[in-house]
């Protein structure tokens, strides 16, 4: 089994004649323990076209020192990296492989790199002995495995180049489990920048490479070496800047790079990964139906189809963790008198049934053909992008349009919403009007670094409609939800009474919220608002 290291570190450059300063100057530092040198030997892994390098990745298989095995590395923020383990093996771990496979695809990952390191360890301690972080002075000898860097001509392998260099890492130690983003901060840092004070004060300077393996490359890259293939399609010449055309295929790339990022966050089911992910998919899909005029809908129609079935997928998981965190919240609210029977356990168990359901569904998706092949139709996309004569216009007109078309679209929908008697179909007409609040917000989110502020204005309204919406919708899903909870309860001869409370006050949310939605519907249709984005 895999497991995770927050990483927290800094890099200094160093030479066989640097002196470490005395860091027991250092606040909290009590003493500065030898622990020894040590012989690391480790292989760098990537496809032949470096797409790991490009996204700041790293995978390596490493012998020697107490952590030996297969590595994967991902960038969170300056100096903090998640550090994936798996055990030593000859081949890469099927864990490892499947987080590397947004970016992977059908490529296999081959040697590009080796590094053979001598680590004299340090260990820095406070006064009771605790270890705070550990520093070491790495002499490193590399050797390129395999020519080849992005965007370099086509070729084969290449072996050989070497480069050799020494540096000093601070690492802090009580990372080590620890995956929330905020891990190192503080106390930790306050530590860091600590050191680094005396660092500078020795003359010693940080790293300009933010990993070894970058330096690697970086010192082993020859203009005759041959290079190796490479495999994804190379992105097609921008349409000028203040185009159309520029502006929403910078959007898209985003959109894009976003879903292949998100993508090993899913699977390692990081907090709000499917969420986000599922949005990406929507502000992707959302964006080709909206600038129809910019980018041929012949092409895009089959891909936004796709991008509905992964955010379908994506949302068994998403909608069923929503729905449990509101009826908990929901539950947890009652006074003890008013929760009749195990209500907490049922919805427990009626959830992780659920849940693990989800689960399966998304990780069965990711691993799918059909979704690897919806990523490859993106890069492909973006290479050689269907644009039609709207995109060569100027942006804030085309956008523009395309924007007041959408929250046309949006009013309407709102309007017969609202038109309607409180009852199913007007549940159903708000629905579809919170499908068109999104697709109208996105359209402006999309189009704000072209038109500024009135589009940002509009979004952040039409966001206000949709939140209303979107809870309205959530109600609906939470009632069904209550009254299938309540059959089960009734059935196993418990009190249905708390299903039946929660569900009556649903029912009165619903009814507040659809209040409600005409003064923010007013606010977000202020003609004033609309007539903004044309100036």
């Amino acid at each position: 089994m895999a497991e995770t290291k927050r990483e927290v570190e800094r890099k200094y450059e160093a030479t066989g004649e640097t002196r470490l300063p005395d860091l027991t100057r250092v606040p909290g530092v009590s003493a500065v323990v030898d622990r020894g040198v040590v012989e690391l030997d480790a292989v760098y892994y990537d496809t032949p076209d470096l797409r790991l390098a490009a996204d700041a990745l790293t995978l390596r298989r490493r012998t020697g020192g107490e952590d030996e095995g297969w590595h994967l590395k991902f960038p969170v923020a300056s100096g903090i990296r998640d550090e994936i383990r798996a055990p030593l093996a000859d081949t890469l771990p099927g864990e490892l492989a499947g987080l590397l496979r947004s970016r992977t695809r059908d490529a296999k990952v081959v040697p590009v790199v080796r590094l053979r390191s001598a680590r004299d360890v340090r260990h820095l301690v406070d006064a009771k002995g605790g270890l705070l972080a550990e520093l070491s002075v790495d002499t490193v000898r590399a050797e390129r495995l395999l020519g080849g860097a992005p965007g370099r001509a086509p070729g084969g392998a290449f072996g050989g180049a070497e480069a050799a260099w020494t540096e000093i890492e601070v690492e802090l130690a009580d990372a080590e489990g620890d995956t929330d983003a905020e891990a190192g901060t503080d106390a930790g840092t306050a530590l860091l920048d600590a050191v680094e004070k005396r660092f500078k004060k020795a003359g010693i300077r940080p790293s300009a490479s933010a990993s070894k393996l970058a330096r690697a490359l970086a010192e082993t890259e020859t203009e005759t070496a041959p290079h190796a293939p490479v495999t994804t399609p190379a992105p097609g010449p921008d349409p000028a800047p203040g185009t159309a055309g520029h502006a929403v295929l910078a959007y898209v790339r985003e959109q894009v790079d976003a879903i292949v990022a998100l993508d090993p966050a899913v699977r390692r089911d990081l907090p709000d990964a499917v969420h986000q992910l599922r949005v990406a998919c929507r502000r992707l899909r959302s964006a080709l139906r909206s600038y129809r005029k910019v980018l041929d809908r012949d092409v895009t129609e089959p891909v936004g189809a796709e991008l509905k079935w992964l955010a379908g997928e994506l949302g068994a998981a998403r909608d069923q963790e929503v729905l449990t965190e509101r009826l908990r919240g929901r539950i947890d609210a009652l006074p003890r008198a008013l929760r009749l029977g195990p209500v907490r356990g049922r919805l427990r168990s009626w959830a992780a049934v659920r849940a693990r359901g989800g689960r399966r569904r998304t990780l069965a998706a990711l691993d799918s053909a059909r979704y690897l092949a919806l990523l490859d139709t993106l890069d492909e996309l973006l290479a050689d992008p269907p644009l039609r004569k709207a995109a060569a216009r100027d942006a804030r007109a085309v956008l523009a349009r395309a924007v007041l078309k959408d929250h046309a679209r949006l009013a309407a929908r709102v309007d017969r919403a609202l038109a309607l008697d409180p009852g199913q179909d007007r549940d159903l007409a708000l629905h579809a009007a919170r499908k068109a609040a999104k697709r109208a917000r996105y359209a402006a989110e999309a189009a704000a670094p072209a038109l500024g502020k009135p589009a940002r204005r509009l979004a952040k309204r039409v966001k206000s409609v949709q939140s209303l919406l979107g809870e309205h919708q959530d109600g609906v899903v939470a009632r069904e939800a209550l009254r299938e909870l309540a059959t089960q309860a009734h059935a196993a001869g418990e009190s249905a009474f708390t299903w039946g409370l929660l569900h009556g006050r649903e029912d009165a949310e619903a009814a507040a919220g659809e209040r409600d939605l005409p003064a923010a519907w007013a606010r977000a249709a202020a003609p004033e608002i609309r007539a903004a984005l044309t100036r």
